[in-house]
């Protein structure tokens, strides 16, 4: 699957099939009902709610982000939002800025969303992260949740660009229909193309958001039919015409920010 970054006009391709061979399949934890299937080749799960850790490129964002580390003492009665930055950290740490776009602005979306009432959950991945790999960890994070108490429709995972790529396998790993997912500045044609190939399906309560000039992006509706009857709950699109394209991502920006606010509360 290939994922478009922020800024310059690159690709990243974060599932080969080299990656792929031989693996078997596995559950996350008891809380997932089944492990689903790439292609018939799913990479190896955890067989129990582990919660690794990774160390940030920098140690100015260990002060930055330690209030949104996966939290020690789960409140059922929480809601938790995990939030999935761009490429663009993995590759610069924090801060990181685009000649295109600016700033990338992640401290200050971090602490909007908290303001919302969300155990917000997030951290800077390290560069060059495997997207699959990495969706395995959030999968098993929200296993972690699920066995702690806390209802599923309470559990929102938001990407942003390839951590938008990483939220679709999420949601195909989990296989749970009551979890929200938020998918920023994703479905390039090329994109779905490869996940439908792979036979990814979405799962859960589904919304897309994109700029109608995002060169990187597109529509996710082919990808919301071909999970039709799989799994997907319910899914939706908002079209953003801001002009800014994949700069959106960016900016914690109320044209974003309210709708997955919305859908998270929503389900």
């Amino acid at each position: 699957m290939f994922f478009k970054t922020t800024g310059k006009q690159t690709t990243i391709i974060i599932l080969l099939a080299s990656c792929l061979a031989g693996c078997k399949n596995t559950q996350i934890a008891q809380a997932i009902p089944a492990t689903p299937t790439i292609a018939e080749a799913t990479p190896t799960m955890p067989s129990s709610p582990i919660i690794p850790t990774d160390t940030p490129h920098r140690s100015s964002a260990t002060s930055v982000l330690a209030a949104y580390a996966f939290p020690e003492s789960i409140d059922p009665a929480k809601r938790y939002l995990f939030y999935l930055h761009g490429k663009i950290i993995e590759d610069q740490g924090i801060p990181a800025a685009s000649p295109d776009y600016g700033e990338y602005e992640y401290e200050a979306i971090l602490k909007k969303l908290s303001g919302y009432d969300f155990v917000v959950i997030s951290e800077q991945r390290p560069k060059d992260t495997d997207g699959v790999e990495y969706a395995k960890k959030v999968a098993t994070q929200a296993a972690v949740l699920f066995n702690a108490g806390v209802p599923a429709k309470h559990i929102t995972v938001v990407g942003a660009s390839k951590g938008a790529g990483i939220a679709v396998y999420v949601s195909h790993f989990l296989e749970n229909k009551a979890v929200n997912f938020v998918i920023l500045a994703i479905c390039h044609p090329d994109e779905v193309s490869i996940l439908k190939q792979q036979q990814i399906h979405l799962y859960g309560n589904v919304l897309s958001i994109y700029d109608s000039t995002d060169e990187f992006a597109g529509s996710c509706q082919d990808l919301f039919a071909f999970s039709e009857g799989k799994g997907i709950t319910r899914h939706a699109e908002i079209v953003l015409n801001i002009g800014t394209g994949h700069g959106i991502l960016y900016k914690p920006l109320d044209e974003w920010i309210t709708p997955v606010v919305e859908w998270a509360r929503e389900h």
